[in-house]
């Protein structure tokens, strides 16, 4: 039987590897909404400490879900967890990571632009290569209504990445 996640503690994190199990199930379910709360507790929690970060391969798997919701809510989540990133984890992923800005459906694309200067923040090191892909995003692959929309996320994170500098 799949353990209870903690409710009753601070944190929602798993006590063992089928808790986890159960939180993939809840971040990748039908319920949009209820993925997208629970994605937003752990990508706050991720910011507070790092009680999610034990996971970072499993939540690296969900860039490569079919559902572009599921890969938002790993991107947020992968991005809030780059400040416990020690082992190199994000600085391996980052190619893979940077390939959203241009993700077949806009919003992801929109999401990857905006976590950017969240990882630059943490990961300072990696700013020459989230800049450089950036700079050459190809926009024409999107609709002309979202084009504009794309841009203004990606000017905005050169812009908070510029002010780390």
């Amino acid at each position: 039987m799949v353990h209870e996640i903690m409710r009753d503690e601070a944190f929602l994190s798993p006590k063992t590897a089928m808790d986890f199990d159960a939180c993939i199930a809840r971040l990748t379910e039908k319920d949009a909404k209820a993925a997208y709360a629970f994605a937003q507790r752990i990508t706050e929690e991720s910011r507070a400490c790092d009680v999610w970060y034990p996971y970072f391969d499993r939540f690296a798997a969900l860039l490569r879900h079919k559902n572009s919701l599921v890969r938002n809510r790993a991107i947020s989540i992968l991005a809030a967890n780059a400040r416990w990133d020690r082992e190199g984890k994000l600085d391996a992923l980052l190619d893979e990571f940077l390939s959203h800005i241009t993700d077949v459906k806009p919003i992801t694309a929109r999401q990857c632009a905006s976590a950017l200067p969240e990882i630059a923040d943490a990961k300072p090191a990696l700013i020459p290569r989230i800049r450089a892909a950036l700079e050459r995003v190809d926009l024409s692959g999107y609709p002309d209504s979202m084009q504009p929309l794309i841009l203004k996320d990606i000017l905005t994170a050169l812009q908070k990445i510029d002010r780390l500098l």
